[in-house]
């Protein structure tokens, strides 16, 4: 690796990991790092990952050969003005947001776009701060690449191999692609979560029915309504015209499906559910039923050869069937990278403490 000094605007989740990742791998890299919270720097400076015992300013990373912009959307914005006085020609600007639109309108407004590669690793969960990244969380999931049309093939593929080393799975995309895509996958999603979750708690009665009774389905449904509300005001507000045109879309779809059941078309009511259901079965981890209860957790998987193998012979080797396993590799507010699906409560239990005793990270729903 031609990298010798990686510096960090903000160390939480994302930014951490990369840290933590990058240490276990290269720990010849040095690393410094700027944080709201001078507690943060001096857990990283004690867990030897940063050089800097002290909060970092911002002519400290004039020397960087990469920085990484891990702060709040608004407060990256925030930077980069300070940044463009004092990076070096060779230096390369990132971030880790998961909206691209305006940090590339930013960039070009302060003639940046010849140093600024825009970076989305989908990895993540509802959990915060340096005391949650590991340096494993990047390991098989999708590091998304959005780089302006000015900066050199080169430093591209440069960074592109970089996340490659991590672990990452990295893509490149032009960043209104990537922002109609996780408007689509990631923002609609989380507002439909929420906007199901408040319509039931507005039409519930006084005796809670539909709380007491919410099944799996709801639950599974709205699992990811429990996310962070100032992270989604954020990005609602950043993304809002991508998140407005599906919406709008998925309002359509939503009407067309009620013309469907007001009509009593069995058919196209049929067929409606079965092409959903063709595409999700699709998907590389197959879907569950709508009420069922999931037995399902997440393993923190090191990828080397045979590290699934090893995992299915344990169960195997202790009487546990799976019902189903794989790679996550869109693990935004997912924890681990393996996901296991079970059959039954006992299977479960079993399985956590199976996986714990030889001391695999294991994350419950």
């Amino acid at each position: 690796m031609s990298i010798q000094r990686l510096g960090f605007i903000g160390l939480g989740l994302i930014g951490g990991s990369i840290a933590k990742t990058t240490k276990r791998l290269f720990p010849d890299i040095q690393m410094i790092a700027m944080s709201g919270h001078q507690s943060t720097i001096s857990q990283a400076y004690q867990e030897g990952l940063i050089k800097n015992e002290e909060n970092a300013a911002i002519e400290d990373f004039s020397e960087c050969d990469y920085i990484f912009l891990c702060a709040p959307v608004q407060q990256n914005l925030f930077y980069i003005k300070q940044l463009k006085e004092i990076m070096k020609d060779s230096c390369i600007l990132t971030d880790v947001g998961s909206v691209k639109g305006d940090i590339h309108r930013a960039v070009k407004q302060h003639n940046l776009e010849a140093h600024f590669i825009g970076g989305h690793p989908m990895a993540g969960s509802e959990k915060t701060g340096l005391a949650n990244a590991t340096a494993y969380l990047l390991e098989n999931a999708y590091y998304i690449i959005t780089p302006t049309s000015a900066v050199s093939t080169d430093r591209v593929n440069e960074f592109r191999d970089f996340t490659r080393s991590l672990g990452a799975i990295p893509m490149v995309l032009n960043y209104d692609a990537h922002d109609a895509a996780t408007a689509a996958i990631s923002h609609l999603p989380h507002v439909i979560a929420a906007a199901l979750v408040n319509f039931v708690r507005q039409s519930d009665n006084a005796e809670e029915t539909m709380k007491t009774i919410a099944a799996g389905g709801f639950r599974d449904i709205t699992r990811i309504a429990s996310s962070s509300p100032v992270m989604w005001e954020e990005i609602c507000l950043t993304n809002r015209n991508q998140i407005l045109t599906m919406l709008d879309s998925y309002q359509n779809c939503l009407l067309q499906i009620r013309s469907k059941i007001a009509d009593s078309n069995a058919a196209d009511i049929h067929d409606f559910f079965q092409s959903a259901k063709d595409y999700r079965d699709s998907l590389m981890v197959a879907p569950k039923g709508s009420i069922q209860t999931i037995f399902e957790l997440y393993c923190d998987l090191i990828d080397e050869a045979g590290g699934i193998a090893t995992i299915a012979t344990i169960l195997a080797s202790n009487n546990i069937s799976i019902k189903n396993i794989g790679i996550i590799h869109n693990r935004e507010f997912e924890d681990g990278v393996l996901k296991i699906e079970l059959y039954d409560q006992s299977s479960y239990d079993r399985t956590i403490t199976l996986l714990r005793k030889y001391h695999y990270t294991v994350y419950e729903r």
